[in-house]
């Protein structure tokens, strides 16, 4: 693999946050054209931007050295999706990580090519048998990411009450195909096939729908950067009544709204990164400051992607515009891994249970 990063950061952790997300904003700026963009919005796979982004390792950016990674801090890994979101990348780069990350901690080797995790939905759960030497695996996910386009996937399940990980090959299942508002694969899988390695693992449901929130914590603060940077331009650029749209006081208004939205969405992020990050050894992620990020990242999506579209007007919503093929994806991130409800019902109860008397001090803690 012909990395753009170095083999190994454990000197220079400092400045690895910023060369990985050098690496990335490169690479994504030369290979997320508008073409690209389109052809990916009718299903056609980008092998040329996937194949770019394996060769520069950013995949590996989650898993620790010793796995083959780049040893980098979680919340330096987990930036590069933000850069991956400003670029709208059709790509499941967060899957592709995330599916490592919990391959990692079961200690399975991580295959190369697109992969997936499953599953990803509340409430829908899959079966591990033994058959002789081998493991089976059953049961059907849904809305999985990019199922159709997978080499494989990562898979949390329950046997004889325990938390599992599964890498499962392609040929394991067989595909119901959706799609979600930006045209992304949001699939069904049915699963029935043998598996490569299973492993009994300290990790389940909570931790992956706690990193897949905090994945999409920082592709939501990425796009909403592209939307402030394009409205901006745009409300300079477009005129009406003889001056740019921007000096009107209304559309000023909204564009600075529209920047405070923006700067939430990446301190959002960044705290639910922090919040995956606490998780070490024997310590769990921090599942409010998760929850706070994904929460206010989403709110800050639906508000800046509502912005954008009243200042572009109806040109942001067709083809020859690319404003679309960013807010489709802020609407439909916004609801995965658990929408603002979800997590504001989680903080919720989590700062009832704290007492009246530490409220403070919880807050001041994050």
């Amino acid at each position: 693999m012909n990395r753009m990063m170095p083999d190994s950061m454990s000197d220079v952790d400092t400045s690895a946050g910023d060369l990985l997300r050098e690496t990335a904003e490169r690479l994504f700026r030369a290979h997320c054209e508008a073409s690209v963009l389109r052809a990916a919005n009718n299903g056609i796979w980008p092998a040329a931007l996937w194949d770019a982004t394996q060769d520069a390792g950013l995949p590996l950016a989650l898993l620790p050295e010793e796995a083959g990674g780049y040893g980098v801090p979680v919340a330096d890994a987990l930036s590069l999706l933000r850069v991956a979101g400003e670029h709208a990348a059709p790509i499941p780069l967060a899957e592709t990580m995330i599916a490592g990350w919990l391959l990692a901690q079961a200690g399975i080797a991580v295959p190369s090519g697109p992969l997936t995790v499953a599953p990803v939905v509340v409430g829908d759960s899959l079966t591990l048998a033994r058959d002789g030497d081998t493991w089976r695996i059953g049961g059907v996910a849904r809305r999985i990411p990019w199922g159709r386009d997978a080499a494989a996937a990562a898979v949390l399940v329950t046997y004889q009450g325990e938390s599992w990980v599964a890498l499962v090959p392609r040929d394991a299942w067989t595909i119901e195909p959706e799609a979600n508002v930006a045209h992304e694969p949001r699939d069904t899988l049915h699963f029935d096939g043998a598996v490569i390695a299973a492993v009994q693992a300290n990790v389940g449901a909570p931790e992956l729908r706690g990193i897949g929130a905090a994945a999409r914590a920082q592709q939501m603060a990425g796009g909403l950067i592209r939307l402030t940077a394009m409205t901006t331009q745009y409300a300079q650029d477009r005129t009406q009544f003889g001056r740019p749209i921007g000096k009107f006081q209304a559309i000023q208004q909204n564009l600075a709204v529209l920047a405070g939205q923006t700067a939430a969405s990446c301190a959002a992020a960044d705290l639910a990164a922090e919040g995956v990050a606490a998780r070490s050894g024997q310590s769990a992620m921090r599942m409010p400051l998760i929850a706070a990020g994904k929460a206010r990242a989403g709110e800050a999506a639906g508000i800046g992607a509502g912005i954008a579209h009243q200042v572009h007007g109806a040109i942001g919503f067709t083809l020859e515009h690319s404003l679309n093929f960013v807010t489709r994806r802020l609407w439909s991130w916004r609801d995965e891994f658990g929408n603002e409800a979800e997590w504001n019902r989680l903080l919720g109860r989590h700062m009832a249970s704290v007492g009246a008397d530490s409220v403070w001090s919880e807050i001041t803690a994050a």
